[in-house]
């Protein structure tokens, strides 16, 4: 494509650097080997506002790469480098009016909140909490956080009061900005009993911020609405800080054991950042960037950098299947989107509703659809070409929290290819490796990546000496960064990521990713989702369980057993006809839809509850008790 953010890229190495490159391969082998000239490119490119240091990468090494060592910037004054009447942000909600801010609106809010940030004492490394939705108050609160060098850290209101503890009782936030409650799929959920124990369990917070949300709802004593700590409006001034100071904390999803504090920096993440959502992505500043999110999920982080860019932002708050699968659908529409961001679990409830979004709606903007949060099956990109657009990019990408952006990406410049991920992305050397921490290729390995790359964490909050940092990442392979996912990568350049590595399926010496399961199983009429397990128990080779949920319509009769039976024997091996296939309502999973598979392992093998799992991490705890019941008829047989 003439025309794309990338090409243009190329041009200007060739005309500034002398490097003409042609096709995407070169381009990659050049960012993952010659690192530093890679990421010193990225930075002039987009013109960073800080003296650029002589050398980007002073330490080659992995953990504690140091990079742009006395560089001195600022995350906010790039994402707020526009300031004109060019829309910044479009917010929908389930009931309320659509909310737009122009980039000059949205520069003034934030000057005033940062203001406010400053009267209540809050200054470069302290921590600001939100409990917020994903509404325009939690941008504007984290862009002024930012501006004032502070160090942000967001859930949404939907998660319980022990999951914030969890998260936020480890930073010892100064400042934490709450909701009175929030709408979801039609009904009102007030969180104001809510917003009283998180302060109450946070001894070291000095201040509350109200963000009303609920009409008729009466904010406790002690707090500060809103609008009283936007009251004066200021000019706004941004704090330079070092290219490694933390920008916000992230948290692991924290199903196993306590979420992880995850600190990334006001340079990383803006490289990272900008070199994404431009180069990959394609965001240009006439963009409407949609991703449906909420503030507990690092997509939400990655959506608001499109103001990095100049491009319109456009947030939702509320169910994305209410009033019906064609909701979202619906708002890409009316609010004009061109890059439509979504997760694969919406992509099948779409497909299972039968639904046609190109019939019913316009959709004639929609330039890219983005799929991810799990494996987009072949089935979901035939969806998506044959019920909402012929002429999109379909990019299925996959990355993570640790690092707040994707490994593997959409790139225009290269075909699409069904349940594939279209390339490794640019400064990220992702390879496939053995058991003996050898290469693979059109194989199954752990995903890895064997170069440093900006956006890693600075660190773990609160570990000291860096053992949690090394232990997370780096224990498997000394020095290269182990993810936690099977991959496979094509001759072609392309990826396939199988499942989670930590719940890989091995029945007599065949080792298989869940995802694949997945695929095969859910492809059934009958299975709107499915849940395996590999358990210890059962004897030589353990026990290999399927969990399904069906149409509500279906029995699980002896006919629907020997469908299932029948398709995983042909289609993935005989090793993998289960055990047994047992009926459950719904699938256990954390807030950010990931499926409980270690955890259900966990319980179904003996392990109690609260050990098992961080009950606070889990969307949908009343999910756990038939596997409870499971473990306990288990255990009574001996």
């Amino acid at each position: 494509m003439s025309d794309a953010n990338i090409t243009h890229f190329m041009r200007w190495l060739g005309r500034t650097r002398g490097l003409p490159f042609t096709d995407y391969e070169g381009l990659w082998q050049w960012s993952v080997s010659d690192i530093d000239a890679f990421w010193a490119s990225i930075w002039d490119y987009f013109e960073v506002l800080s003296v650029r240091p002589p050398k980007a990468l002073t330490e080659r090494r992995m953990p504690g790469a140091r990079w742009f060592l006395g560089a001195r910037l600022n995350y906010a004054e790039h994402a707020l480098r526009r300031r004109d009447n060019h829309l910044a942000v479009i917010a929908y909600s389930e009931a309320g009016p659509t909310v737009t801010l122009t980039y000059s609106e949205l520069f003034e809010r934030a000057a005033s909140a940062a203001a406010g940030l400053r009267r209540l004492g809050v200054k470069a490394g302290d921590r600001v909490a939100a409990f917020l939705p994903n509404i325009p108050e939690a941008l504007i609160g984290f862009l002024a956080t930012a501006s004032v060098g502070a160090i942000w850290s967001s859930c949404s209101p939907d998660f319980g009061t022990a999951s914030v503890v969890d998260r936020f009782s480890q930073i010892k936030p100064k400042v934490l900005f709450a909701t009175d409650g929030y709408r979801y799929a039609g009904r009102v959920f007030s969180r104001l009993d809510v917003v009283e124990e998180i302060r109450r369990a946070l001894p070291d917070l000095e201040h509350t911020v109200l963000v009303p949300s609920l009409e008729g709802e009466r904010g406790p004593s002690g707090v500060l609405a809103w609008t009283q700590f936007l009251e004066e409006p200021s000019k706004l001034s941004f704090e330079q800080v070092s290219f490694e100071h933390p920008l916000w904390v992230l948290f692991s999803s924290g199903a196993t054991g306590p979420p992880k504090p995850i600190l990334q920096s006001h340079g990383g993440i803006l490289l990272e950042h900008l070199k994404a959502l431009s180069l990959h992505l394609d965001l240009k500043p006439e963009d409407r960037f949609f991703w449906f999110t909420t503030t507990g999920w690092m997509m939400w982080n990655l959506l608001i950098s499109g103001l990095l860019l100049g491009t319109t932002v456009v947030l939702y708050d509320g169910a994305p299947l209410y009033p019906d699968e064609g909701a979202l659908w619906h708002l890409a529409d009316e609010g004009r989107i061109t890059y439509f961001g979504t997760s694969a679990p919406f992509i099948a409830a779409c497909m299972r509703a039968g639904i046609q979004p190109r019939r019913e709606f316009g959709l004639v903007p929609l330039q890219s659809v983005g799929s991810t949060a799990s494996p987009l099956p072949p089935e979901g990109f035939t969806w998506v070409y044959e019920n909402v657009k012929q002429d999109v990019l379909l990019g299925s990408i996959s990355g993570g929290t640790d690092i707040c952006t994707s490994l593997l990406m959409s790139c225009p410049l290269l075909p699409v290819h069904a349940g594939e991920l279209q390339c490794r992305a640019l400064g990220v050397k992702v390879e496939a490796y053995d058991e003996r921490g050898q290469p693979l290729v059109n194989e199954v390995g752990e995903l890895v990546i064997t170069e440093p790359m900006p956006s890693m964490p600075v660190a773990l909050w609160g570990d000291r000496d860096g053992h949690r940092y090394h232990e997370s990442y780096f224990d498997t392979f000394p020095g290269i960064w182990r993810h936690g996912d099977w991959i496979r990568i094509t001759s072609r350049g392309t990826a396939v990521i199988t499942g989670r590595s930590d719940s890989t399926l091995n029945r007599g010496g065949v080792r298989m990713g869940s995802s694949e399961f997945y695929r095969v199983v859910e492809s059934l009429p009958e299975v709107q989702e499915s849940l395996v397990i590999h358990a210890s128990h059962g004897g030589e080779g353990g026990s290999l369980l399927l969990f399904v949920v069906l149409r509500p319509e279906v029995e699980l009769d002896s006919s629907v057993r020997r469908r299932i039976v029948e398709l995983v024997r042909r289609e993935l091996s005989p090793r993998y006809v289960p055990d047994n296939i047992l009926r459950i309502a719904q699938v256990p999973r954390t807030f950010n839809g990931k499926k409980l598979e270690v955890p259900i392992r966990r319980i179904l093998e003996g392990m109690p509850v609260e050990d098992a799992v961080n009950l606070g991490s889990v969307a949908n705890p009343e999910a756990l008790v038939p596997f409870q019941e499971l473990a306990g008829d288990i255990a009574s047989r001996g």
